[in-house]
Formats: structure tokens, C-alpha cells, sequence
């Protein structure tokens, strides 16, 4: 039987104190900083070499939904009870509402550094050490909105941009294409600053601190706001049922993506799976 996610601003007392504890334990048991090292090992630019997987490629949200699934199976080994909530930051686009109360994530990082230093996962709490992808300092940072420059989180129109391409993804299968759902989800766009964020990268920049970055899964806001944009992908699959996952088939040998990116029948590295194998996990869980 599927079990249901649902959106962090509608968990009871009793779910928050269970998915916290859960996180903690998980953390206490070494397990969550291989996630993050997971993560910093697949997030290569599109200058890089190589294949990418993670990120700048058709593969970011099967790669993302597979990753999620693997931090909820850990989380539920620990509480079975427990599953990851998502954060609508089109509805709760505050820096005191959900997620950030001093029962769930805590909040903003102190001016001066940005050291977060209030619920469960801040430094002083001593649960919470950040150990892997930083050079400075083992505590959570955030700069909720970016006190000297500010920045806003996407709104439900920006992702109906999104949502309304019937079109996955398309050529050349990166940061730059201006076409496709994938894209404007993940939100590469053209130019500098701030409008050049949108979506899933903005919400990134919103939040800020370690949330900059492959080792951004360090906070675990990470996952709320994975899971919401997971839930983007499912909501675009259920109004778009005629579309898929592009490409279908690997570029050929003479493309300059040969190799680099995941057609839809190839395997998402590090797993034994391919895109079109986690293209309906409805069976597993569903979103409120």
C-alpha cells in the first residue's frame, strides 16, 4: 500500500517530532553524510567532462526522485511511521512560517555568519555537524531571502510556465535550452543575477547558506524542497500523459552529448535503474 507525503505546513506535532528524530538518527548513524557525498560525486556542470546526471540534464528529476526515495527508505528504517514532507515555497514564503520553526528546521542564520542557531539541527544543539563539502565552519548556514541582495521565491505562475510545456526536454540536453519542462523546472536561465535563478535554482539562492552548491544537501531543507519539485514532475506527467522523458535514445557518437547525459532506457548512476523505472513510483507513494 502507497504511502503519503505530505505538505510540511499540514504535519501534526506528533509527525514533526517523528521525521526530526528520524533525520537525527539517521545522521547519528552516519548515513545521511554518504547521501551528501552522493550528491557532491553526481553534481558536475555542463563544463565539465563526463557524464552528468544529478544536474544540467534531462536525468536531474529521475536522478532527484530516486535520491529522495533512498533518504525516505532510510528514514523509515529508523521510524516507518515517517515519511518526507514537501514545502510549497509558493504558499509558505516566509522566513518564520513552515518549515522554518524551532520544531522543524529552525530558522534564519544570525547575521553575522549565518550560522543558524535555532532548532534541532543547529551547531550548538550538538546533532548536527556538518562534515562533509564545506572548507569553513561544521554548522548549518542560511540567509533566508539574502539580507544584501534580495532575492524572492518563485511563485505558482512560474512554475505553470513550467508545467504547461508539454515537451520534457530537448537538444542539447543542458543548462542553456529555453525549451522543455525540465529546464524550467530546474531553472537554468540566460543572463546574470537574479532573473537568471527561477524555480528549483532560486529556491536554492533563496535559502542560501550550504544550500549553495553540490553539498547543499547538508540542510535538510533539501529535501522538502526536492520533494516539492518532485511533485511538479508527477502533477506535469498527470496533465501532459502523452509526453515522457526525452531523450528516448542516447545521442549518437558524433553529438557532442555522446556519453554525457541518461536516455531514458540507460541506467541512473550510482543505481540499477533507468528513468523510465521511476517514471511512476505511485506504488510506493503518493502526495497529498
Amino acid at each position: 500500500m502507497a504511502y503519503t507525503r505530505k505538505n510540511v505546513s499540514r504535519l501534526t506535532r506528533a509527525e514533526r517530532q517523528r521525521f526530526v528524530g528520524a533525520l537525527l538518527e539517521v545522521k547519528r548513524r552516519g548515513e545521511y553524510d554518504e547521501f551528501v557525498r552522493m550528491h557532491l560525486a553526481y553534481y558536475h556542470p555542463d563544463g565539465e567532462s563526463g557524464l552528468r546526471a544529478a544536474h544540467m540534464a534531462p536525468s536531474f528529476l529521475p536522478w532527484h526522485r530516486k535520491f529522495l526515495l533512498e533518504l525516505e527508505r532510510a528514514l523509515r528504517r529508523v521510524d516507518d511511521s515517517v515519511t518526507v514532507p514537501y514545502w510549497d515555497w509558493t504558499r509558505d514564503r516566509g522566513t518564520t512560517s513552515p518549515p522554518w520553526t524551532d520544531d522543524l528546521l529552525g530558522g534564519n542564520g544570525r547575521r553575522s555568519d549565518r550560522q543558524v542557531m535555532t532548532g534541532p539541527f543547529a551547531y550548538r544543539a550538538g546533532r548536527w555537524p556538518i562534515t562533509e563539502g564545506v572548507t569553513d565552519g561544521k554548522y548549518l548556514t542560511r540567509d533566508l531571502g539574502r539580507a544584501r541582495a534580495p532575492i524572492t521565491l518563485p511563485t505558482g505562475g512560474d512554475l505553470e510556465w513550467a508545467l504547461s510545456d508539454p515537451v520534457y526536454d530537448t537538444a542539447p540536453w543542458d543548462s542553456t535550452v529555453t525549451r522543455g519542462f525540465r529546464n524550467k523546472l530546474e531553472g537554468w536561465g540566460p543572463g546574470r543575477g537574479n532573473v537568471s535563478w527561477r524555480n528549483h535554482n532560486r529556491v536554492h539562492r533563496w535559502v542560501g547558506g550550504v544550500m549553495l552548491g553540490g553539498a547543499a544537501v547538508n540542510d535538510p531543507v533539501f529535501w522538502l524542497h526536492h520533494a516539492f519539485v518532485d511533485l511538479q514532475w508527477t502533477r506535469w506527467q498527470q496533465r501532459h500523459p502523452d509526453h515522457r522523458y526525452l531523450p528516448d535514445r542516447p545521442p549518437g557518437a558524433h553529438d557532442a552529448q555522446h556519453g554525457r547525459i541518461v536516455a531514458r532506457h540507460e541506467k541512473l548512476p550510482p543505481w540499477d535503474v533507468t528513468p523510465d523505472e521511476v517514471d511512476d513510483l505511485s506504488g510506493i507513494y503518493l502526495y497529498e
